[in-house]
């Protein structure tokens, strides 16, 4: 049976689970409402392993963590030096070895710039992700339209398969230069993962220096959430695990409409009591 799981990017901008109070949440009081969360943190640079003792002594045993890739493994900066790059993969995969350890990884993030495209040195780098990543679990989420024309979408679903890469649906707004189109695909029997950024086109595009409090200020209403529910229901084949993440947070949208989806599909998750440092020894 499927196990359906929501949550969100970060757990500190979530006011509404903390009824409303105006400071940080706190991992433990995220965890007491939902069962896993997306940390960027890794994307600008490594947390020491201390930090992710910390973080695993603040939840439960189920609870699971979605982590970015670092910029330099998604060639946000281009043209880097292969050896160079083949130990920030080393590095990487040292750094969340308690995750791993935990069994509290869900999947390691992907998110490529939307310059990367479906040519063949882009599509060379995936295999040589999977070759450094081994058997870790990755998720991949790209954002240039190249890799969904006709013609080139359905080798992506198989290259994806090929390599056990999720591939994500990503929900935003689909008429820009900038986006791609929503495709919700089992390409990894373990795991299909949305995530939904909000359908702002305005705030999408925006380039100036308040883009983060516009590019996703957006809330879902109840029949988009129903549309997604319907999706959710009818993947087929369907993996052990979908995952949904709210990135729709520009105004504190995110949890709402993540509590919304849960109880519109009947997901339950109880929040357990976090683990005692004693029973994190083998990290």
């Amino acid at each position: 049976m499927t196990r359906i799981t929501m949550g969100m990017t970060t757990w500190t901008e979530h006011p509404v689970l903390i009824h409303n109070e105006q400071r940080p949440v706190t991992l433990n009081e995220y965890a007491q409402h939902f069962p896993t969360v997306e940390v960027d943190t890794f994307f600008y640079a490594l947390p020491q392993m201390s930090t992710i003792q910390n973080w695993l002594a603040a939840v439960p045993e189920d609870f699971t963590f979605i982590i970015k890739a670092h910029q330099g493994m998604t060639l946000h900066r281009r043209h880097q030096d292969k050896g160079k790059l083949a130990t920030l993969f080393e590095q990487y995969r040292r750094t969340i070895a308690p995750l791993v350890a935990a069994d509290q990884l869900k999947t390691i993030l992907f998110q490529f710039p939307p310059y990367f495209d479906a040519s063949v040195a882009d599509i060379e780098y995936l295999k040589l992700v999977r070759t450094w990543m081994g058997q870790l679990p990755v998720a991949v989420e790209l954002r240039n339209s190249s890799w969904y024309q006709p013609g080139v979408v359905d080798s992506l679903i198989s290259y994806c398969r090929d390599l056990k890469f999720t591939l994500v649906a990503a929900d935003e707004p689909h008429d820009t230069v900038t986006s791609v189109p929503f495709k919700l695909v089992t390409t990894n029997p373990e795991l299909a993962l949305l995530r939904l950024h909000g359908r702002n086109k305005e705030g999408w595009a925006n380039q100036d220096k308040s883009w983060r409090k516009t590019r996703t200020l957006y809330r879902y209403n109840e029949k988009e959430l129903a549309t997604f529910a319907q999706t959710i229901r009818a993947l087929n084949p369907a993996p052990k695990g979908i995952c949904v993440i709210f990135n729709n947070n520009s105004a504190k949208d995110a949890a709402p409409n993540a509590l919304q989806l849960q109880k519109m599909m009947g997901v339950h998750f109880s929040g357990l009591a976090p683990r005692s440092p004693e029973q994190l020894d083998l990290f």
